[in-house]
C-alpha cells in the first residue's frame, strides 16, 4: 500500500502565489456607515491641510480604507486624484513610510504644535490638548507606522 501524499497547506504555497479571499459583501447599512465615516474623514483631512495641528494623511488613509469597502468608485477616484493619489498608492503598495517622509512629518508636526501652543498663550487647557494631540501624532508616526528601508 502506497502512502498518500501530504496535503498542501496554505503555508506551503509561496506568498506571491496565494490569493487573498474575497471580502464578504457588506449590508447596505454598513456600507452607508462606512461611506459616512469616509466622507467625514476626507473632510477632516481637507481641513487639516490648512489647520495647524490637524493631520491630513491619517484622515485621507482612513477615508480610503472606508471607501475601499463602501464605494469602490470613490476609492478609485481618490487613487486617481493628482493630489491624493500618489500618497494613497504608495501607502497601499508598501504599508510603510520612508525615513525621509517620517522625519519631515515629525518635524512639521512638532513645529506646528509649537507654533499653535505659543499662539494660544493664556489658554492652558487648549495648549494641553494640543500637546497631547501632538504627542499622539508623534507616537503614531514614529513608532506605530513601519519605516521602509531601501529603495522606494
Amino acid at each position: 500500500m502506497t502512502p498518500r501524499p501530504p496535503k498542501q497547506s496554505e503555508t506551503d504555497v509561496p506568498a506571491a502565489v496565494r490569493v487573498p479571499p474575497e471580502p464578504r459583501p457588506l449590508s447596505r447599512p454598513v456600507r452607508g456607515l462606512l461611506w459616512l465615516a469616509g466622507t467625514i474623514a476626507l473632510g477632516l483631512g481637507m481641513v487639516g491641510v490648512v489647520l495647524p495641528g490637524l493631520p491630513t494623511t491619517p484622515f485621507i488613509l482612513l477615508a480610503a480604507a472606508c471607501y475601499a469597502r463602501a464605494s469602490p468608485r470613490l476609492h478609485r477616484r481618490m487613487r486617481e486624484s493628482a493630489w491624493i493619489g500618489p500618497m494613497l498608492r504608495d501607502w497601499e503598495q508598501h504599508r510603510s513610510l520612508t525615513r525621509r517622509v517620517k522625519t519631515l512629518a515629525l518635524t512639521m508636526m512638532t513645529v506646528m504644535v509649537a507654533v499653535s501652543v505659543w499662539t494660544l498663550h493664556g489658554r492652558p487647557w487648549l495648549q494641553a490638548v494640543l500637546v497631547v494631540a501632538g504627542l499622539l501624532g508623534v507616537w503614531v508616526v514614529g513608532w506605530r507606522i513601519p519605516t521602509r528601508t531601501g529603495p522606494r
